[in-house]
């Protein structure tokens, strides 16, 4: 059948994590963007868990691979198998809840021990929904974004609301990282490579001049 591209057709996949305290949200926004679904009695992840869509970008099809882990302090064991080989990060705390973002600090050092410092990272304020019991403010999330040099998105994974503006920018900002490093190489070849998984792209310092292009906010 015309245009018509199998599962494991793609040109690129890319490794993304979401991180964040447990209860924040990260299965949600997981399942939101994979699927479509939201459970209410969502229940702590145990272990790890990933899931997989692709989406079009500049006429490249790009596989993301997205992995989900619990906050829980007793699962921190699986932290460098987890990193390992992600290229973008979605860092995630609850507008709800203060302690979670006052966590963020930590999860980002967490993330730039284990992965290359310059990795595509958005700094996600979820349940935007709930407006009456907001114990973080967007300025608060927006400044912290802007000091660390993040992207920086409110979501509700509940109303769908910026999950798939947030996915699809951390996959574009990596793509043209990517795509702009094959050009500069001169190496045709790197434009059409798949990584394979767990393989690690080198997304060092032109990622920073992007960063400080502007942070996304609803």
């Amino acid at each position: 059948m015309a245009g018509y591209r199998a599962e494991d057709d793609y040109d690129y996949l890319f490794k993304v994590v979401l991180i964040g305290d447990s209860g924040v949200g990260k299965s949600n926004l997981l399942s939101r963007f994979t699927r479509n679904e939201f459970s209410l009695e969502s229940k702590s992840t145990i272990g790890v868990e990933f899931a997989t869509r692709s989406l079009n970008v500049d006429g490249k099809v790009i596989k993301a691979q997205i992995w989900d882990t619990a906050g829980q302090e007793r699962y921190r064991a699986i932290t460098s198998a987890y990193y390992r080989g992600a290229v973008g990060a979605l860092l995630v705390y609850d507008v709800t809840r203060h302690s979670t973002f006052e966590n963020v600090e930590r999860w980002l050092r967490e993330l730039r021990d284990h992965t290359d410092p310059n990795i595509v990272v958005m700094l996600i304020g979820n349940k935007s929904d709930l407006r009456h019991l907001v114990a973080v403010s967007t300025e608060d999330g927006k400044s912290f974004a802007e000091r660390e040099s993040l992207y920086f998105m409110e979501t509700s994974a509940l109303e769908a609301t910026n999950v798939e503006n947030a996915f699809a920018e951390v996959l574009t900002q990596i793509y043209r990282i990517v795509s702009k490093k094959a050009m500069e190489t001169g190496d045709e070849g790197a434009a059409s490579a798949v990584p394979s998984q767990g393989e690690k792209i080198d997304v060092s310092k032109d990622v920073s001049a992007m960063k400080r292009v502007g942070c996304c906010s609803s």
